[in-house]
């Protein structure tokens, strides 16, 4: 086969794929030109996300700690099991939205979303894997070597066309179609109850300084006043920075499906909504590295009701997204 005839067979099996921001969305912080999503780099990437030969046993993979169920979340495990049931000291954060990121893991490893997989592959209580090791169990895979010529065009199985393949299918995960989205485009004739629009109100007050604009996250590190695990001494992102000033900070994750993610916090310690607002009102640790926000005119934590707390959760569970919990297009085979 010619290279030009071979190049148009390319083009007319791999479409490309709609990457679509909603109108109530930042842009996108993902280099789309770079590694624009594909109909074959999707399936390769959805292939490769859910098999468990990414993983030293042959059984982790992905989709293991990443369930579509509990919006890519591991429900009901505090810590991520990897392999040989090896726990580790962090829950498994949502992957929803990636696109829009621009920092990755709990402690921002990375700052790529193309390198992002590396980390819990080669994490030896997840994957414990290594990458020339996974590249090694693909390249002997006559599927896996006609999916790659097939998405790429340099369709050789390389670690960066196996990154790029992940990633396309990672992008496309966009949780956008809440009943608070509906509410919020004035879509569908969808209003929130009394109590959800208290919530709202509140929650512009209370918690938007970190959970920014409808990512529900303004992408920082901080330290929110938990009392540090002393069986862990987990110091977050100060692991990477290596600076003081980081100790015990921590992403602000997005609040998306919320509802479907307990527990919560970066090591897993609360089992619900409840017990998480409980802890803003009563249970902040003050530290030299405390976020400004969470101790003004000597208080510490966030001042709510009881009440409060009730309308709070109200909102919060409007953030959940049934159309992404339920999108085949993600979905295990």
């Amino acid at each position: 086969m010619s290279c030009s005839s071979k190049e148009e067979e390319y083009i007319q099996i791999n479409t490309p794929l709609v990457f679509e921001v909603p109108s109530n969305f930042p842009d996108a912080v993902y280099n789309l030109k770079a590694n624009p999503p594909t109909s074959l780099g999707f399936e390769l990437g959805k292939k490769l996300f859910y098999d468990g030969r990414l993983s030293a046993n042959g059984f982790i993979s992905c989709g293991f700690c990443h369930e579509q169920r509990t919006a890519f979340t591991h429900h009901g495990h505090q810590f991520s099991h990897g392999i040989d049931d090896l726990e580790g000291t962090r829950n498994t954060p949502a992957i929803q939205n990636v696109a829009f990121m621009s920092e990755f893991a709990w402690d921002g490893a990375t700052s790529h979303l193309d390198l992002f997989p590396i980390i819990p592959i080669t994490n030896e209580v997840e994957m414990g894997e290594t990458m020339s090791s996974v590249l090694l169990k693909i390249k002997s895979d006559s599927e896996y070597q006609d999916m790659f010529e097939k998405a790429f065009e340099e369709g050789e199985v390389t670690a960066e066309n196996f990154l790029k393949a992940l990633s396309q299918f990672m992008v496309m995960m966009i949780s956008a179609n809440s009943k608070y989205d509906y509410y919020i485009r004035n879509e569908n004739d969808v209003d929130l109850s009394d109590i959800e629009k208290e919530g709202l109100e509140l929650f512009k007050v209370k918690c938007a300084t970190c959970h920014q604009t409808d990512l529900f996250t303004d992408n920082s590190f901080r330290n929110n006043g938990l009392p540090p695990n002393p069986n862990l001494n987990d110091i977050g992102r100060a692991e990477v920075s290596g600076a003081v000033s980081d100790n015990y900070k921590f992403k602000v994750p997005s609040l998306r499906n919320i509802e479907l993610t307990a527990p919560y916090m970066h090591d897993g310690r609360f089992g619900s909504l409840a017990a998480v607002l409980d802890f803003y009102t009563d249970g902040v640790v003050d530290s030299p590295t405390l976020d400004p926000e969470l101790k003004k005119e000597d208080l510490l934590g966030i001042l709510l009701t009881e009440s409060e707390k009730i309308a709070l959760i109200a909102y919060l569970n409007t953030l959940t997204d049934e159309n992404y919990i339920n999108d085949t297009r993600f979905a295990e085979y």
